[in-house]
């Protein structure tokens, strides 16, 4: 093994792990952190990542060579082609100096790489006082029922044919929160079903798609979804109906959980703070 975990277990405030994302904390193991790094060999997808969805091949690995792992701290960085190339550089370590060492990493290999951008990803505890970045939650389907809400929320494809064909205008509209790309994914029958909330005739919210795939100790999660609501829509409960809804199908479907990502403050982190979601901590992204 490369990675050793009595030096990187105390590192890990917040359950994130590079090219995958936030993970349960149960599955927080050398293993997953050994399977990434020989992921690198061949860019192809591991069984349990939530990019493998959508198909084709994975488009960020980490840079294998250039990971720095000491007692201390644990630099590890990887190279996305996206666009014109983007460097990350997921630092792992108690002392705020592990960010200047990090983004000095990043700005290297951006170069290198001739990456047009570099950034240094901290993940930060759940006790962190001045909470920013991206707030990491867990839904529990285990603890409690999840109620199907009394809202106009219905799959897309049960809506009658008028409302479905506002979807196109409304996914454009919304292209900024992703749903652009899922409505491609949607047209192409490569994702799960999506819900969407109605308002006279018109959809104006959507959360999609829902799918329950196996992690890495093999149980069932529900996937993340892609979550907007029209602004002018916003603070009449629609964004609530449809998390609800999302919910309700996941634990029907046999999901144990869920982890959620949300601006913090935004109006997803307060809906989820709302619901009682557990935070396990933070994502905080800088720019080199």
């Amino acid at each position: 093994m490369f990675f050793r975990w009595d030096w990187l277990r105390p590192q890990l405030t917040a359950p994130i792990v590079p090219t995958l994302g936030p993970v349960h904390p149960e599955a927080l193991t050398v293993g997953v952190f050994e399977d990434v790094r020989r992921a690198a060999d061949t860019e192809g997808f591991l069984p349990y990542d939530k990019d493998r969805r959508w198909g084709g091949g994975k488009a960020e690995k980490i840079l294998r060579e250039d990971v720095v792992h000491q007692p201390e701290h644990t630099l590890v960085p990887t190279l996305s082609r996206r666009g014109r190339g983007a460097v990350k550089v997921f630092a792992y370590g108690l002392r705020d100096t592990v960010v200047d060492e990090a983004a000095e990493l990043a700005a290297k290999l951006a170069t290198r790489h001739d990456a047009v951008i570099a950034r240094v990803v901290r993940p930060l505890g759940p006790e962190t006082a001045h909470q920013r970045g991206t707030r990491i939650q867990l839904k529990d389907f285990t603890t409690a029922l999840c109620p199907a809400p009394d809202g106009p929320v219905r799959p897309v494809t049960a809506w009658p044919t008028a409302v479905r064909d506002t979807f196109a205008p409304f996914a454009e509209a919304m292209t900024g929160d992703g749903l652009a790309f899922l409505h491609t994914q949607m047209r192409v029958g490569r994702c799960g079903p999506v819900l969407a909330a109605a308002v006279e005739g018109r959809i104006v919210g959507a959360i999609g798609p829902l799918e329950v795939r196996p992690d890495a100790l093999a149980r069932p999660q529900l996937m993340p979804q892609y979550f907007a609501v029209l602004p002018e829509f916003r603070g009449q409960g629609l964004g609530r109906f449809l998390w609800q809804a999302a919910m309700h199908w996941g634990q029907a479907h046999g999901a144990a959980y869920q982890l959620l990502q949300t601006e913090v403050d935004g109006p997803s982190d307060r809906l989820c703070r709302s619901e009682g979601l557990v935070s396990l901590g933070f994502s905080h992204t800088t720019p080199v």
